[in-house]
């Protein structure tokens, strides 16, 4: 009897989890000769008449590897939070390439540019598909992991007009309601200013070895090795914040590696659904957290 019970509990609760499960649709958001991108997108499922909030997420993986289904756990939870979310794929520019000290400056560059400009490509295409998905385009945030989180940084700040290369151009006046960076870092602090900042939510292990909690070289490069890129991470960016001030959370895991990349992301998501809301609540903050690891 008590086996009997035990059996039934499980199927029921896998079928509960079937049924919870947030479907999600696949699009081609870009075409060309030599080219395809997919995104897969997450529309909450009392959205058939409501403008919701949209997350773009682009996942980590050093441009080499990792794909859009890094995204799911993410927009599934958001989705049930009546959160739209769009996981998409781009270019793994570094792919046999080496994205460390031993590569090429340019070539590393190059691989930030391409995701970047497919960033913008993914949102030109879901701002043009607004009404079709329900999607209001004046709430659109941009989330990335690790290389996603050092594309969406640069995708927020660089000037589109000048780095965009693909023909399809993101409007000159549109705007990121924000972005949430997981262990991300930019090449130019000078790039944000009062004019273009947007509200920003960081986390990020202070002793992270690849992307810098604060300002060095990516993967702590010495200065001779061909690879070398200065990065100024979350820690950094937010200290330039504070002083525009402008809106951002700092979120330090005191202790933590390159591992806290998808904290955020892949377990505890909601720290992401509150910064959305008090993003689009217009209310300036400067909010410092740390969080103690094991570590």
């Amino acid at each position: 009897m008590i086996k009997k019970y035990n059996f039934l509990f499980v199927i029921v609760l896998l079928l509960s989890t079937l049924m919870s499960a947030q479907e999600f649709k696949t699009y081609t958001y870009f075409v060309n000769d030599s080219l395809s991108l997919e995104l897969d997108l997450f529309i909450p499922k009392n959205n058939a008449f409501l403008s919701t909030p949209l997350v773009i997420y682009v996942h980590g993986g050093g441009f080499s590897n990792g794909d859009r289904t890094g995204g799911h756990k993410l927009a599934s939870y958001l989705a049930n939070q009546n959160i739209a979310c769009a996981s998409i794929s781009y270019t793994l520019y570094m792919k046999n390439r080496d994205f460390g000290c031993n590569g090429v400056l340019s070539e590393k560059i190059k691989a930030i540019q391409i995701a970047a400009s497919q960033l913008w490509l993914a949102t030109d295409y879901l701002i043009k598909k607004s009404d079709q998905f329900g999607i209001d385009s004046s709430k659109i945030f941009i989330a990335g992991s690790s290389a996603g989180a050092e594309t969406i940084l640069h995708a927020a700040f660089w000037n589109r007009e000048e780095m965009q290369l693909y023909e399809k151009k993101l409007s000159k006046e549109f705007k990121y309601a924000g972005a949430i960076s997981g262990a991300g870092a930019i090449m130019d602090l000078n790039l944000i200013s009062n004019k273009n900042s947007i509200p920003m939510l960081f986390f990020h292990g202070d002793k992270d070895p690849l992307v810098p909690y604060a300002t060095a070289a990516h993967h702590y490069c010495p200065p001779n090795s061909p690879g070398w890129l200065m990065f100024f991470g979350s820690f950094s960016i937010a200290q330039h914040l504070h002083s525009l001030n402008e809106s951002f959370q700092l979120v330090t895991f005191e202790g933590g590696g390159h591992s806290y990349a998808g904290a955020f992301f892949y377990q505890n998501q909601q720290p992401i659904v509150d910064f959305i809301s008090e993003s689009l609540s217009k209310e300036k903050f400067r909010i410092y957290k740390t969080i103690q690891t094991k570590k």
